[in-house]
Order: structure tokens, then sequence, then C-alpha cells
């Protein structure tokens, strides 16, 4: 069942808009990860996704009653301005304890519920957003580049953290990564964003694709590392351009 569908989304005014002619499908159940350069349209196609942004044309078709979880990329909490973590989690409305418990102890962030969220370290903070919106019991879970300014081990527990998520709850996920050349293998597709879809498919379809290697191939051999568990200590290279595969 396609829970979000895009047809010829064209999105942005004038001369130049930031995404044209854009065709997108995410069905039941499914990972699908959308990767791209600074200035893509990433977050643009997300946000017109959700029905934030209007396209100029084209259409968005989301199914009927779709729960949305959202994890924005950035959010800013005013540090002058008390607040918990179990009061930003009763935003915008209040949800019953048990299942605040039974969440935040999923996702790694039981204890935290009278931290306030300025304390919270990176990790923690994403753990907490994450909460938040598995909260909304969501068909489709959303996540804007959520490992940014994790580390390496961190980066590498929360894939895992969302992958067993995907198997827990059945949620579809749709997830920007900020990282070109390194993604979740248990993606079922990828989607190579320029302005336009540059080429989509399977990791390894669009790890071989010129296209893929035409934008990203630079510094890293053209490879697509993908993320598998037994290699979590095995990425201190890429931003280097490790794993040289020809």
């Amino acid at each position: 069942m396609n829970l979000i569908s895009a047809s010829n989304l064209t999105v942005g005014y004038g001369a130049a808009p930031v995404l044209t002619h854009v065709n997108f499908i995410i069905s039941k159940g499914e990972i699908v990860t959308l990767i791209g350069p600074n200035g893509s349209g990433k977050s643009t196609l997300i946000r017109t996704l959700l029905g934030v942004i209007r396209p100029t044309s084209g259409r968005v078709v989301r199914a009927d009653n779709l729960s949305i979880g959202y994890v924005p990329q950035k959010l800013s909490i005013d540090g002058s301005l008390p607040m918990t973590v179990s009061r930003f989690l009763s935003l915008p409305q209040r949800r019953a304890p048990a299942d605040v418990a039974e969440i935040t102890a999923r996702v790694g962030a039981a204890g935290l519920s009278d931290r306030q969220m300025v304390s919270l370290s990176g990790g923690q903070f994403q753990r907490v957003l994450l909460a938040r919106a598995l909260l909304m019991r969501p068909d489709i879970l959303v996540l804007d580049e959520p490992t940014q300014g994790l580390d390496q081990p961190g980066v590498a527990s929360f894939y895992r953290l969302i992958e067993d998520i995907r198997g827990e709850l059945g949620c579809a996920i749709l997830l920007v990564s900020h990282d070109l050349h390194v993604v979740m293998s248990t993606s079922d597709r990828v989607i190579c964003l320029n302005g336009h879809v540059c080429c989509e498919g399977s990791p390894q379809v669009v790890s071989e694709a010129p296209e893929y290697r035409a934008l990203f191939g630079v510094g890293t051999g053209g490879a697509l590392a993908l993320y598998r568990h037994e290699h979590d200590h095995d990425h201190e290279g890429h931003e280097h351009g490790g794993h040289h595969h020809g």
C-alpha cells in the first residue's frame, strides 16, 4: 500500500525551481533513503511530501488518516526556557505515562525525563526527538539528517535502533542522509537527488549508477559504503576517502 506518492513535482518559484519533475513513492514498511549534495532539494522534497510546502506543479497523495512521525534536522530549544524531557514529550498533547515510559525505554532514553532538554548530549537529544515521533504511533517515520553531529559509534547505534524499530512497529522509514556514501544496507531503495531524481534503486544499483558516481565519486572511488552492523567500527575513513573501490 502506498503511504505517500508524488507525481511530476516541481517546487519553487522563478527561473530556477528547487525541484523539477520529481516522482516519489513509499510503501508500507519500506526503508527509503534520500541522498544528495547540499542544496539538492532534500529538505524541500520532505516538506512538500509532508504538506508544509505546496508544489508549483504536480501532486502529492497521502494515504487516508496517515500518521507521520517526524524527526527534524535541527530543533533549537531556547536555553533560557526551562523545558524538561517529560514536558517536551507531552507537546503538543499529553501522552499516557505508560506509553511514554515504554517508548523512552525502547529508544534508550529512559531516566532522562527530569533532565532539561538543553543539557542533553547530541545522541540523547536525537533519541528524545525519536521518542516524540514514535509516540505518534506512525505509519511512516520521517528522519531529516538524524545523525548529523553524532560520532561514528553514535551513528551506528542510531541506525541499528531505526532498523530494529522498523522490524517491531512495521512502520515505513524515509531517511534523509547527510553522508553521501554511507547508507544503511537495509534500505530498500536509495534515491539520489540533485534538483531532480538522478537515479534510484537498491543500494547496490545506485552505487553502480554513473549518475551517482558523477555526483559523489570524488575522493571515494565512487563507492557507496553500506552500513552493516559487522562494520560498525570500520567507517572512520569515509570522510577522507576510505574504502577505495576503483
